[in-house]
């Protein structure tokens, strides 16, 4: 059968099902929903010429691919596509597909250098060769089982500082966005970006979906959050978002204290494991994970081409 590439149509439960299906499949260490499909849909800005894609055989969508231009960041002309393919589908041309339909609207947009995350397995490696990018950097997913893992002991906040959650800044959120804002801009990676445009983020991330203000822990000093680790929850399951600490703050082990609180409330409510994701280049967070147990279950690299 002929494969065919369009838009996702988000007024079609089929589709937005198919989509969460093969991302599931092909990703399984990351978590949509119907609701943070749409979500991502209705915040596409202009400028962000973002689109989801679906490749479908015989009515049935069989691949997908997310793609945009970074508009967060400070260098213009950078744009990302992520694509899956089912694992049960794959040979069909559904991946060129997709990459050809990608490329050719981010560059219609300006793009002049695109990025995209490959598994770190050999065929997944060889397909982004032959379109053209080169590898850059690599980042892990990692799974801790929280029924059987035993967690480091809680430990009392230093002194000055007390624990709270997200839920404590539902009436103003700002101190937060001032926090993700400085903690985000000092994450390695290759496009930069700058948080600026506050209601964007509420938009974004504090309104998301999967978003759990209760079981995200901040650390407050000087009646200011400090550190903060964000608990996103759908369906039983249960991942950080991000952890980070203002830089005024680090080398005091509040990381580590806003993450264990996370950790040992989501075990306390029957959450029975959690997923993280992790630059390879972050040292420093990949040994907090190590040291409450975590283990990587699968790598992506990331991919860069240049156009023109």
């Amino acid at each position: 059968m002929t494969v065919i590439v369009r838009d996702l149509r988000p007024e079609t439960p089929a589709d937005v099902e198919g989509f969460i299906r093969v991302r599931h499949r092909a990703l399984p260490y990351v978590f949509f929903s119907p609701a943070s499909v749409l979500h991502g849909l209705s915040l596409s800005r202009p400028d962000a010429h973002a689109r989801k894609l679906v490749a479908v055989e015989d009515g049935e969508i069989i691949g997908t691919a997310q793609l945009g231009l970074a508009q967060d960041s400070p260098e213009p002309g950078q744009g990302s596509l992520n694509v899956y393919v089912d694992p049960a589908r794959t040979g069909r041309g559904a991946g060129t597909l997709l990459v050809r339909t990608a490329e050719e609207h981010l560059a219609a947009h300006g793009a002049r250098r695109l990025f995209a995350w490959v598994l770190d397995e050999p065929a997944h490696r060889a397909f982004a060769e032959r379109h053209g990018y080169r590898s850059s950097r690599s980042a892990h997913f990692l799974r801790l089982d929280l029924a059987r893992t035993a967690l480091p002991a809680l430990q009392d906040p230093p002194p000055g500082v007390e624990l709270r959650t997200a839920a404590d800044f539902a009436d103003d959120p700002h101190p937060l966005f001032a926090l993700d804002a400085e903690a985000g801009s000092d994450e390695p990676g290759d496009i930069a970006t700058e948080f600026t445009d506050y209601a964007a983020w509420v938009d974004e991330y504090w309104n998301h979906p999967h978003l759990d203000r209760e079981l995200t822990s901040v650390a407050v000093a000087d009646g200011r959050p400090v550190a903060f680790s964000v608990a996103h929850t759908h369906d039983g399951l249960y991942t950080t978002g991000m952890t980070g600490t203002a830089r005024d703050h680090r080398g005091r082990g509040l990381a580590k204290l806003v993450k264990n609180d996370s950790l040992h409330r989501a075990r306390a409510v029957g959450y029975p494991e959690a997923y993280t994701g992790n630059d390879a280049d972050n040292g420093p967070m990949l040994a907090i994970n190590k040291w409450f147990g975590y283990e990587i279950c699968a790598t992506e690299v990331r991919h860069v081409r240049e156009l023109g």
